[in-house]
């Protein structure tokens, strides 16, 4: 699988603000749920979309689209956890997985 650096600008303005000892944890973590949205939109760019006819309010009927996969969220504990409400306000509709040891 390729590797892909996200260059944006946004992005590396809310890195620094990740890094920064004086960032509190309530900023933390809501610029770290704004960086997972920028990383999960680009990350999506491929998920493969399927005909959705519907109706408009108008009473029109429209040829659209809807995403054809399921999609699961499986965070890596730590970061991770913080990153899944970034993903779910991207993709509500997904479930999510917890992968660990069972006793």
């Amino acid at each position: 699988m390729p590797l892909h650096v996200a260059t944006h600008p946004l992005i590396a303005h809310k890195m620094t603000r990740l890094r920064d000892v004086n960032t509190n944890s309530y900023d933390f973590r809501r610029v770290l749920k704004e960086i997972t949205f920028y990383l999960g939109y680009d990350a999506t760019r491929e998920v493969k979309l399927q005909e959705d006819k519907i109706k408009t309010p108008m009473g029109v009927e429209f040829d659209g689209s809807k995403v054809a996969d399921n999609v699961a969220i499986v965070p890596i504990l730590r970061a991770g956890l913080s990153m899944c409400d970034g993903m779910l306000d991207l993709m509500p509709r997904a479930t999510v997985h917890h992968i660990g040891e069972s006793i």
